[in-house]
């Protein structure tokens, strides 16, 4: 038994360390993955979660500060999702994108400015193109600016228990205050997985049509290893090649996060063989053998972390539980305030920006669907934009209804815009304020 044990954490070592780069006796190995990261890598860091459990089965340099790069985008969406479970977006809402956000840089959607898309298409291009655009489009959307969403963020990392995290953006393009450890990204992923299951899917989303574009996942593990369905790439120079992985096999689900590989190869080849490695633990497990992932097995001492302590070798973190620091989501945590764009999207593309001016609405029909709303909207601006100058419209739910409205007119600009509508055959309808 205890010579079994042994040859088995011979070769769970060097499913992870012989990725790392370090030395294994060719007769034990069984995963052919030789030098795929360099041994004076200073970037690197990984962590192995049970994703139901918590339990650390493998971690290296995991509370070291990295950057997030495009990994980013998963606390981006766990605010997207938050706002969606509460009701306070729909996914067929508009996002529009700013001049600020149409310019971001690729990797984009290439949105033009004053052109709007769905919530729904926003968060897909997040996911599968990892769009820029659409993640400073949706933080636009949620916190009014990408600043005041980055601080919302970090404030819900800090609750979730990411303790070493902090966010300056919304994408993860270069910002040296955008910080975070694996530890913390194993956090959110589990997170993501408890709190918003019904949206954890879209992760999963292998090709995203959009205007005419197939576009591609950047995740090749979804293609390529069984069980994969999430989360989520990311790359800077300064990250080097992140991942963020979850896969489930045999009802148990496993987390990798792999940060700093040298390509996308690598990456996701050390990712593969940790999450494999993973598997067969928990499997032997199951046959009652007592055993572990070696954290340091057979990894070269280039790659021990001169910031952190060392460890010794065959040193573990059995035991060691990564825990969410709130179960459910703490209602102090849901300060997102869903800013609406001052613009009305036109059917030509274009859209306008104005300052309401008023507190007077025009009311141009009710409808029983969002998108219904929304055309009526769009048509009324369409006809009688001159009338509408000054006005934002909106498709406001209203019970069972949603009611296409123009807000922030003037009483005279009301009534005026309705006497015109009414002329032409088109409902109408002057809302006063309401007082108090």
């Amino acid at each position: 038994m205890i010579q079994h044990a042994r040859r088995l954490l011979l070769s769970l070592g060097l499913a992870a360390a012989t990725a790392l780069g370090g030395f294994a006796p060719p007769a034990m190995a069984q995963v052919p993955y030789v030098q795929l990261i360099p041994q004076n890598s200073s970037k690197y860091a990984a962590i192995v979660v049970d994703a139901k459990s918590g339990e650390v089965l493998y971690a290296k340099r995991a509370d070291a500060p990295r950057y997030p790069a495009s990994i980013t985008k998963v606390m981006t969406l766990y605010l997207a999702f938050e706002a969606l479970a509460s009701g306070k977006i729909q996914l067929d809402d508009p996002v529009v994108f700013s001049p600020r956000a149409a310019a971001q840089s690729p990797t984009k959607l290439g949105v033009r400015a004053g052109d709007s898309i769905t919530v729904q298409e926003a968060m897909q291009g997040m996911v599968t193109r990892s769009a820029n655009d659409a993640a400073v489009a949706m933080a636009e959307k949620l916190g009014g600016t990408e600043q005041r969403f980055a601080a919302l963020m970090t404030l819900r990392a800090q609750e979730l228990g990411m303790v070493n995290s902090h966010f300056a953006n919304a994408s993860g393009l270069p910002d040296s205050r955008q910080i975070t450890t694996a530890r913390d990204i194993a956090i959110l992923s589990r997170a993501v997985m408890r709190d918003y299951p019904q949206y954890y899917r879209l992760f999963s989303t292998k090709n995203f049509q959009f205007r005419g574009q197939s576009i591609r996942n950047h995740n090749g593990l979804l293609y390529t290893m069984d069980g994969v369905d999430g989360l989520k790439t990311g790359f800077t120079n300064a990250s080097g090649f992140n991942l963020a992985v979850s896969a489930v096999r045999d009802n148990r689900r496993l987390i990798a996060i792999v940060m700093g590989g040298p390509t996308v190869a690598t990456r996701n080849k050390v990712a593969e063989g940790l999450l494999l490695t993973g598997f067969d633990v928990l499997n032997r497990r199951a046959r009652g053998e007592q055993i572990t992932v070696a954290q340091n097995f057979f990894e070269p001492p280039q790659l021990a972390d001169a910031t952190q302590p060392s460890m010794q070798q065959g040193d573990t973190e059995q035991g060691l539980r990564i825990a969410l620091a709130s179960s459910p989501p703490p209602a102090r945590a849901s300060k997102i305030q869903i800013v609406e764009p001052k613009t009305v999207p036109k059917l030509n593309g274009k859209a306008k920006t104005s300052e309401a001016s008023g507190r007077w609405t025009v009311q141009v029909g009710s409808f029983n669907s969002r998108s219904d709303a929304r055309e009526q909207l769009a048509i009324v601006e369409k006809k009688f934009g001159k009338h509408f100058d000054d006005a934002r419209g909106a498709a406001e739910k209203d019970g069972a209804k949603y009611r296409a409205r123009f807000s922030g007119m003037s009483e005279k600009d009301a009534r005026d815009a309705c006497k015109t509508l009414k002329a032409k055959k088109q409902p109408c309808a002057v809302i006063a304020p309401s007082r108090g």
